[in-house]
């Protein structure tokens, strides 16, 4: 981690998609005076599971995952977040120590708001305030059904689901084929709720399927809808 310069609230297009949306230039000016800002390589540690939280972390660039630790030492990753995302806020708002760990995927630019300064503003700003309730209970529902598919979809449904998921969470590339992210084979499957060798597999199955394809060390989607249906995913 290193101190890097401080970008600006105004012109920053993260924020325009995170919580902090519809901030005054006022709210703006005091955010940017009072915020810090910190560069992670991928794979650094933001915040640790059992640690006390100090303030309310924003994803300016790049990408991030949140994972607990069971019980036999293996990561299950609950989360994935990236440009515009908070981190922390339910730790921080209930006043308890973080119940997982926050790490980079990539090389990342990360804000980082005061506890004063996050309590302030949710406090004087009934329309923040609002939106954070939205995005909390959005953020519920997800893990909700992500319980859901872990209890009851087989693991192949489970992956086909997970790489939906990261199409409609990160994007893809120019080629409008390749994932925006980059995941090792350990990382999906820790997503997925499965052993490594059993999404190694899957994947090779679906690739020999011609439903993806690869560009290095990137996942390519070339049959969304036949992943749908094998998701067994209904408007």
């Amino acid at each position: 981690m290193k101190k890097v310069e401080i970008p600006s609230c105004k012109v920053c297009l993260a924020r325009q998609k995170s919580v902090f949306s519809e901030l005054s230039e006022q709210q703006m000016e005091e955010m940017d005076q009072r915020k810090g800002c910190n560069f992670y390589k991928k794979g650094q540690i933001i915040f640790m599971e059992g640690s006390h939280p100090t303030g309310l972390y924003c994803i300016h660039k790049g990408k991030v995952k949140i994972y607990k630790i069971g019980e036999i030492g293996r990561e299950q990753i609950v989360r994935l977040a990236g440009e515009g995302d908070i981190l922390g806020y339910r730790s921080l708002i209930s006043g308890e120590s973080y119940r997982a760990t926050g790490e980079t995927l990539e090389d990342s630019l990360i804000c980082q708001l005061p506890r004063e300064l996050f309590f302030e503003m949710i406090q004087t700003d009934h329309q923040l305030a609002m939106q954070l309730m939205q995005f909390v209970c959005r953020e519920l529902g997800a893990a909700e059904n992500r319980m859901l598919q872990l209890a009851q979809k087989p693991v192949r449904e489970r992956l086909a689901e997970v790489l939906l998921i990261l199409r409609e969470k990160y994007g893809l590339q120019s080629d409008q084929k390749t994932l925006n992210v980059q995941l090792t084979r350990e990382d999906l499957a820790n997503i997925v709720g499965t052993a490594t060798e059993t999404t190694i597999r899957l994947l090779t199955e679906f690739k020999n399927q011609r439903l993806i394809g690869s560009k290095g060390r990137r996942i390519q989607i070339l049959n969304p809808q036949q992943l749908v249906r094998i998701a067994n995913i209904y408007d």
